[in-house]
């Protein structure tokens, strides 16, 4: 895997509850993580049909728009009940009219379409990390768990209130950022990258 100087790097998202992740992940890296949004990138189409399409689809644009390296972080909640649904469109499920997002919503479907007695889903997550000349990593990371209703907590984002992962009784939604990296896809995908792509910045 090709290796990452420390430096700028730009997190090819909006999100703020991603660039507190990752913040927190690349502190040791030696890396000025700056996001896609403070720099008023727009956000390219997810055209892609699976995760590691649509990461690398945003780590390329980011690259090329800013001339620094750029990592993008596709990810979703695949239920087993619902045929791994709903997977790459786990943000659409929770896309209002006016392009903002009702993730309680989102929750609130997945309680009424899983039907299952074990309610087994899990979290995965893609991470791409893209150079402006074209090149790019990749690596997957995953969570397997159970979801619960109503959901449980206010930390993190997204689906956490209603994801449990195997071994724990906490919501992703209930557990401090340390606790919750423990487990989480996230993080689990981070520790691959940093291995193939990263140094430590002592």
């Amino acid at each position: 895997m090709r290796r990452l100087a420390p430096g700028r790097l730009v997190l090819a998202s909006h999100n703020a509850g991603k660039l507190r992740e990752f913040s927190a992940l690349l502190a040791p890296h030696g890396l000025d993580l700056i996001s896609a949004g403070a720099l008023g990138l727009a956000e390219p189409a997810e055209t892609g049909t699976s995760f590691i399409e649509n990461a690398t689809i945003k780590a390329l644009a980011a690259a090329r728009a800013t001339g620094l390296a750029a990592l993008a972080d596709d990810s979703g909640l695949a239920v087993a009940a619902l045929g791994g649904a709903p997977g790459v469109y786990t943000a659409d499920w929770a896309m209002r009219p006016d392009g903002s997002r009702d993730y309680a919503a989102a929750m609130a479907r997945i309680a009424a379409l899983d039907q299952s007695a074990r309610r087994r889903c899990a979290f995965v997550a893609v991470l791409v990390l893209a150079w402006p000349d074209g090149h790019t990593e990749s690596v997957e990371g995953n969570c397997a768990g159970h979801w619960v209703n109503p959901p449980r907590g206010t930390e993190g984002f997204g689906y956490d209130p209603m994801f449990i992962p195997d071994g724990e009784v906490l919501t992703f939604g209930e557990m401090t950022p340390a606790q919750k990296a423990r487990h989480s896809h996230r993080a689990r995908a981070f520790a691959a990258l940093a291995e193939g792509c990263l140094t430590s910045g002592g």
